[in-house]
């Protein structure tokens, strides 16, 4: 008998005190905004202007981190635009074949380097404590991951090279299979998240409708019904069905209340 995996209990999340829902989500947007940023100044920059750039990146960053309330809370939202910018970076790398990416290097190193010997210490314990609980700063996780499969589902998608879009295919899928291992009991969820977002972009945009774009996604599709552990497929599914439905009620309300 397969387990229902939607029924078990939701992970506590310990960091909820330390960081609200707003200020998680808050600082998965400022990830992305600023990996952006930093592959933008890493392509079109030339080192002085790079420096610049990251420089005042930093400085920004780091005066939100300080805006917490205490010790720990600022330590924590530190911690999350590292796990955050280290998060984007890895995801590129892989899907684009980067051996570098020096403006996020140096943005890394200018946000820890500011940190005395105490400070560190805090951000080394929040760091650890994201990925000690699966619940753990949960709204951050969830923000962070549909950002980044979303942003490579929009590259695959837009690539005119099948040998490219093959390539980023191959990464995004692995990213999904990956989140049911690393997170056995949340890591679905994660992913009936971005299957969600990525149907209900086709759906408002008329994306993926035909050629190679079309082909890619139809395969991703294929690959997550055939590779994923059958307790979380149905699961995964169902949950992005839903969430579909959602959306369309929604938008059609909308369009009725305009009449």
């Amino acid at each position: 008998m397969t387990q229902d995996v939607s029924a078990e209990p939701i992970p506590v999340d310990s960091l909820a005190a330390l960081a609200a829902v707003d200020v998680q989500k808050l600082a998965a947007r400022m990830a992305q905004d600023s990996f952006a940023q930093v592959f933008r100044l890493t392509l079109d920059e030339d080192d002085a202007g790079r420096a610049r750039g990251v420089e005042t990146l930093a400085a920004a960053l780091g005066n939100w981190s300080r805006a917490a309330g205490d010790d720990d809370a600022r330590a924590l939202r530190l911690a999350m635009l590292v796990a955050g910018l280290d998060q984007w970076g890895l995801a590129y790398s892989q899907a684009f074949g980067l051996v570098a990416i020096p403006g996020l290097s140096e943005l890394l190193g200018a946000l820890r380097t500011a940190l005395g010997p105490e400070q560190e210490a805090r951000f080394q314990r929040q760091f650890a404590a994201i990925a000690e609980g699966e619940g753990n700063a949960i709204d951050f996780k969830i923000d962070l991951r549909r950002g980044i499969h979303l942003a490579l589902w929009h590259a695959m998608i837009a690539s005119d090279e099948r040998e490219q879009a093959t390539a980023i295919l191959t990464r995004l899928g692995g990213m999904m299979f990956a989140l049911t291992e690393l997170m056995p009991v949340l890591g679905w969820r994660l992913v009936a998240d971005a299957v969600a977002h990525i149907q209900i972009q086709c759906l408002a945009e008329g994306l993926a409708a035909d050629g190679l774009s079309r082909e890619m996604n139809e395969a991703l599709f294929g690959a997550l019904s055939k590779e994923l552990p059958a307790q979380f497929r149905d699961r995964v599914m169902a949950h992005a069905t839903q969430a579909v439905l959602a959306w369309q009620q929604a938008r059609r309300a909308a369009g009725n209340s305009t009449h």
